[in-house]
């Protein structure tokens, strides 16, 4: 058994290698000539040599196109975070009134004091008349006050002069009453040596008469010299007390000539102020109701409404026949002149920018067109600060984000790059600062 198994195991090694021989010989029969092969083989170390090369070559010019990718990028800094930005002007009513005409529809371009609208002008007319009316009788008033100023001055310089003078008058009435009561007591003392005299002589007329030295007829006339004389002193005494009460009358004149002149010295300058102060008070009227005529004509002109900036109508709310109130909206005009770029940039993209950095910026809705800015400011907070509702991340986990600061960007150009005004507010926008 164990020599039946070998010699199987011969026969089936045979027939392999029988195989064998046959698939060479017929390999052989393919193969190419020995020439033919040699330069096969010279061939293909060429050809890999020259692709390794370009291969190394596009390699390299895209490691150095990377680079220099890299560091164009590190030149400037853009984002799709932004939009054209302006003020919207919301164009309101000054006064009170009907509005009898419209002049503008809704999306219509005006231009800066083209006319909006306009309110019934007649009771601010009315208003206008009586303010101008009071304005004239506030303005005789003011002449006629002013015009009393020197006149007060005249009568208080005339009253000032004429007590004086009659505190000199009554001077001199005084003085000249003395002298007359002086002169009455005078007169008093002779009327008196007169009586005595008189007296005497008919104390020695009496007993002559008696022996009849003397006639009758000379001792009466001794009597009655004697009895004039007496009358004399009563009267010359009389005309004393009369002199002396003319004295007091004329120190109670000169008193009050006095008390007139430093009243009329003491008063007059207040006099002249108090009229002065007048005047003033009515230019002071007149300055006020030409404030209310002024006042009115602001509110006529106010029944004209006209446009405060260029731009497009929009948000209309006007009709005629309206009633519009102080302070009520009338239409919201978009302008298309005063506009700048708002830029939300990454803070991380904020280390190198600062104003007065060109900007070149590409508008969407423009199909890329192309504007040119500086940076004007950077903001004082993030957007997520300045939210209504701003995060809180007090408790609970954190989660760092990556913030956005608003950047102000302004045309530099716009005026010919956007003649055609084409820019409206919120188109978006991709601005690119060089910050190198």
């Amino acid at each position: 058994m164990p020599d039946q198994s070998d010699q199987q195991q011969e026969g089936q090694t045979a027939q392999i290698s029988g195989t064998v021989q046959i698939k060479q010989q017929s390999a052989g029969d393919k193969q190419p000539p020995p020439d033919s092969h040699k330069q096969e083989e010279d061939e293909a170390p060429e050809k890999k040599s020259g692709r390794k090369f370009i291969i190394i070559a596009v390699i390299i010019l895209l490691v150095i196109g990377a680079g220099i990718f890299y560091w164009r990028s590190t030149f400037s800094e853009d984002t799709d975070d932004a939009q054209v930005d302006g003020d919207l002007y919301q164009v309101s009513s000054r006064v009170t009134g009907q509005v009898i005409k419209v002049y503008v529809e809704d999306n219509q371009e005006i231009k800066v004091g083209d006319p909006i609208a306009e309110i019934d002008p007649r009771d601010y007319q009315v208003a206008l008349e009586q303010a101008q009316a009071n304005l004239a009788s506030s303005q005789a008033a003011a002449i006629q006050a002013t015009v009393n100023v020197p006149i007060i001055g005249v009568n208080v310089n005339t009253s000032v002069s004429t007590t004086g003078s009659d505190v000199t008058g009554s001077s001199a009435a005084v003085e000249q009453a003395r002298k007359q009561a002086q002169a009455a007591e005078a007169r008093v003392v002779a009327a008196k040596a007169n009586a005595v005299k008189s007296h005497l002589d008919v104390e020695r007329y009496t007993p002559l008469v008696e022996k009849d030295v003397i006639s009758k007829q000379q001792f009466d006339a001794a009597v009655a010299t004697d009895a004039a004389n007496q009358a004399s002193v009563l009267e010359a005494e009389a005309n004393v007390i009369g002199y002396e009460a003319a004295v007091n009358q004329a120190i109670q004149k000169l008193a009050q000539s006095r008390f007139q002149a430093a009243q009329s010295v003491k008063t007059g300058p207040d006099q002249v102020r108090v009229q002065q102060a007048k005047a003033n008070s009515a230019l002071a009227d007149v300055k006020q109701a030409q404030a209310k005529v002024d006042q009115a004509m602001l509110n006529l002109g106010y029944t004209h409404i006209t446009a405060p900036t260029t731009g497009i109508v929009n948000k209309k709310n006007v009709q005629v026949g309206a009633n519009l109130s102080i302070g009520q909206d009338v239409l919201t005009i978009i302008p298309l002149t005063n506009l700048w770029v708002t830029a939300n940039f990454k803070e991380t993209q904020l280390s190198k920018m600062k104003p007065g950095q060109p900007v070149t910026l590409k508008v969407d809705a423009l199909g890329g067109r192309k504007f040119h800015g500086k940076v004007t400011q950077i903001g004082g907070a993030t957007g997520s600060r300045l939210s209504l509702f701003p995060p809180e991340n007090a408790t609970g986990n954190y989660v760092k984000v990556v913030q956005r600061i608003p950047v102000r960007v302004d045309f530099t150009n716009l005026q010919q790059e956007n003649g055609d005004y084409a820019l409206r507010p919120g188109m978006s926008v991709t601005p690119d600062v060089e910050v190198k």
